[in-house]
């Protein structure tokens, strides 16, 4: 399966990927969502013993219990593809990069540690 290629397509999902967290609309994030995406996240980003990787259903429901910091998120290329940054406060505290195929999101992971963090390229125009 080849990664979608298409810069403007992938905005235009994750667009509809934050105005659906900022909407609040379950429905919406789970037509984005591919039925077997995963969400991974690093050490920093969950509570110690939590899941670190999840289901669609999962996906959705932990990216509304996170909706609170999505004010402070953007769209952005992160290491050349299109994805989330959240910078409360111009502070960068954590980054979603997407992998989509055909039109839905199968993978989406999340960085919060902030070596790593510090080691991405990241560019405001998308």
């Amino acid at each position: 399966m080849a990664r979608d290629a298409n810069a403007t397509h992938q905005r235009e999902v994750i667009d509809a990927f934050l105005a659906a967290i900022r909407g609040d609309d379950f429905d919406a994030l789970l037509a984005l969502l591919d039925p077997d995406a995963v969400i991974r996240a690093d050490h920093a980003a969950v509570p110690q013993g939590a899941s670190r990787e999840v289901g669609a259903q999962s996906c959705a429901r932990r990216a509304l219990s996170h909706s609170e910091g999505v004010r402070f998120a953007e769209a952005m290329l992160i290491n050349g593809t299109v994805g989330i940054v959240v910078a409360p406060h111009g502070q960068l505290s954590g980054v979603l990069t997407f992998t989509v195929m055909r039109g839905k999101i199968i993978r989406i992971d999340v960085i919060d540690d902030p070596p790593r963090l510090h080691k991405l390229d990241l560019c405001v125009g998308t």
